[in-house]
């Protein structure tokens, strides 16, 4: 679990992104909020933590500034209708069964589909 129950990312989660930022300067975190995910909703579902003096601190929302948002929204929307959140499978699951793709080829493949403009250029 990364959230913690009360909107923070869990310690396992702020471990994790403790060692991710020791090799990436600029590193962030960022979680999404489950919550506000239906297709109605228009702001996007996103909390970010930035890492300053050696602490993640809550980075205000109103600086966080997404291209895209509505056709990313309405991809993700189509996506959960359809059922495809089922083939997200994250490196843990691969560990535990190596025959599974963490690099998600087939959903990165849908997700291409469901992006490309109709003339199929992308």
């Amino acid at each position: 679990c990364v959230c913690d129950g009360q909107g923070g990312p869990t310690q396992c989660a702020l471990k994790i992104s403790d060692k991710i930022a020791e090799q990436f300067d600029g590193a962030v975190l960022l979680m999404l909020d489950g919550s506000k995910m239906p297709p109605d909703y228009r702001v996007p579902p996103i909390v970010m933590y930035e890492r300053k003096d050696s602490r993640w601190i809550l980075k205000d929302k109103h600086m966080i500034m997404l291209r895209q948002w509505e056709e990313t929204r309405a991809i993700a929307s189509q996506m959960l209708e359809a059922g495809d959140h089922a083939l997200l499978v994250d490196f843990d699951s691969h560990l535990d069964d190596i025959t599974k793709d963490w690099t998600n080829q087939k959903l990165n493949a849908k997700i291409a589909e469901l992006s490309s403009p109709p003339n199929g250029n992308i």
